[in-house]
């Protein structure tokens, strides 16, 4: 049987850990056995219950995520140009709808 642990510091899930092992892994920071799922890197916990924290990021910072990256967009651009397409028009403006200026 697998059991799963969050590893926590300052109340933060830094890492999760499964094992086969029935011994609870050793860390130098607080381990707290968890159901599959129930935690994920970066959560927050209050010592009972973990919360997800609210993202906080710009709507840039999201748009700079989600473009495709410079060679895709400069291979996108090309064929563009080759077959009289819009895939980069259209993937840049899927992502300005999906995160509009604040």
């Amino acid at each position: 049987m697998i059991s799963y642990y969050a590893e926590i510091k300052k109340g933060v899930v830094l890492n999760i850990i499964w094992s086969e092992d029935t011994e609870t892994p050793m860390s130098e920071n607080d381990i707290v056995k968890i159901d599959e799922g129930q935690a994920v890197l970066g959560d927050l916990y209050d010592g009972d219950v973990f919360t997800t924290p609210p993202d906080t990021r710009t709507y840039s910072e999201l748009r700079a995520e989600a473009y495709p990256s410079l060679t895709d967009q400069a291979d996108m651009a090309y064929w563009d140009r080759q077959n009289g397409t819009t895939t980069l028009d259209d993937a840049i403006t899927a992502v300005k709808e999906q995160y509009p200026k604040g």
